[in-house]
């Protein structure tokens, strides 16, 4: 059996949005009978969450789609990380230049936005400041489904 494809999502805090994109992803790897080819988690490039479980608002927005919540506590991303995984996923703009700061570089180009798979330069909703679930959730099924696309074209 081949190694399996690691994909690490990230974001600020590591309890709103790459939390939902870690159960988003995982929960589409399982419908497609993928997930002894996969390993996915999820990490912060803060320190202000850690610890901490999913955002309550993450948790009723995924139970409201019947998708499992992974649990996970809030923890940050390190520089071995670049190292470990295959795909590390920022969530924003800003996630993106936290993760290169925090890997010493993109030496691999292994750090991708989310949703540039689905074709968009936009940055995933962030729930934090807005307390729109819905609009991330959007972004995140949209960007984990054609990152799961572009994974089984490229490396399956």
């Amino acid at each position: 059996m081949p190694n399996k494809i690691k994909v690490l999502m990230v974001c600020h805090g590591n309890i709103c949005r790459s939390t939902m994109a870690e159960s988003v992803m995982t929960h589409l790897v399982k419908q497609n009978k993928l997930e002894d080819l996969f390993y996915i988690n999820s990490a912060a490039t803060s320190r202000e969450e850690i610890g901490n479980p999913p955002h309550y608002g993450t948790v009723s927005k995924l139970r409201e789609m019947n998708i499992p919540v992974i649990p996970h506590r809030a923890t940050q991303m390190t520089a071995e990380d670049y190292d470990d995984y295959d795909y590390l996923i920022g969530m924003d703009t800003a996630n993106i230049r936290n993760m290169t700061r925090i890997a010493g570089g993109d030496r691999q180009g292994k750090i991708y936005k989310l949703l540039t798979f689905a074709g968009s330069s936009r940055d995933v909703a962030d729930p934090w400041y807005t307390g729109d679930f819905d609009a991330t959730y959007d972004d995140v099924i949209k960007g984990c489904s054609a990152l799961l696309e572009y994974i089984r074209k490229k490396d399956l």
